[in-house]
């Protein structure tokens, strides 16, 4: 049985961009969380500073699949221009 990916995603908006951020990762939550093992796929945790995304997935392979998944390109592009950072991942 595979073991269930835990992680979690942090953006930094750029100054002002918290509103367009947080909807584009709404937008894209709408779309990931029908993906195939996806267990949690949520914020949970936003200020005007950051912005968390708490993500579960049933194995590795559908983590995979997932970052290489429209869903993922579709919200990277909407986010090049509206971060301060790259995107943080942590593995919980």
């Amino acid at each position: 049985m595979s073991e269930i990916i835990n992680l979690q995603a942090t953006f930094i908006p750029n100054e002002g961009e918290f509103f367009r951020v947080k909807l584009a990762l709404e937008i894209a939550i709408e779309q990931v969380v029908e993906e195939a093992g996806c267990i949690q796929y949520e914020i949970t945790e936003e200020s005007e500073e950051k912005i968390v995304l708490t993500e579960q997935w049933a194995s590795e392979a559908d983590l995979d699949k997932h970052g290489k998944g429209i869903a993922v390109q579709d919200l990277n592009e909407s986010l090049s221009a509206l971060l301060a950072e790259p995107v943080k991942l942590d593995r919980r």
